[in-house]
């Protein structure tokens, strides 16, 4: 896969999962608001949560600090994630970052406490677990995903283990013209 389709892919997923974080908790504000508790199954239920600090509400004092270190991730897995070419391991990196910029996109259009001190928007409830969002599912499954497929990524071999890799695809019978 070249370097424009690996990037492309990375950025369908991030879009895709900004477009769905923000159309459920727009969802949400309206749904929701004035305390309204939906119950679905078992302990999932549906509530409306503001939260200033970081997953599952800690550090709510430092809410500014903790948005400028989310931009500095954002930009790191962008600058690091070019290596990055299995296309499990960049489905990881585009829901991180998806994750990421939905939160972000919250901590700068919500109201809150100065630069980038707006609420994230919460309301899945499992009432043992901390009220989160759909950026928050996309970040936890997204850094599961990076942790468990980028080590074994070719992009990220020393330079003689992506050589041999390189090699062995080359020489490979070609599966396209089947």
């Amino acid at each position: 896969m070249g370097r424009g389709r690996r990037w492309a892919l990375v950025a369908a997923i991030a879009a895709g999962v900004v477009v769905l974080d923000q159309v459920t908790k727009r969802w949400a504000l309206q749904a929701l608001d004035g305390g309204r508790i939906v119950d679905l199954v078992g302990t999932l239920r549906l509530r409306l949560v503001f939260n200033r600090g970081t997953a599952f509400g800690l550090g709510s004092r430092f809410a500014p600090v903790i948005a400028v270190l989310a931009v500095v991730v954002v930009v790191v897995l962008l600058r690091s994630g070019g290596a990055l070419q299995g296309a499990w391991a960049r489905t990881s990196l585009g829901l991180v970052l998806g994750g990421a910029v939905g939160n972000l996109i919250d901590r700068v259009v919500r109201a809150g406490g100065g630069f980038l001190g707006g609420e994230v928007v919460d309301f899945v409830d499992l009432q043992w677990w901390p009220v989160f969002n759909l950026a928050d599912m996309a970040i936890s499954a997204g850094s599961v995903l990076l942790i468990l497929t980028a080590w074994r990524d070719p992009g990220l071999a020393p330079p003689e283990e992506a050589e041999a890799v390189e090699r062995r695809a080359r020489s490979a019978p070609d599966d396209t013209a089947r």
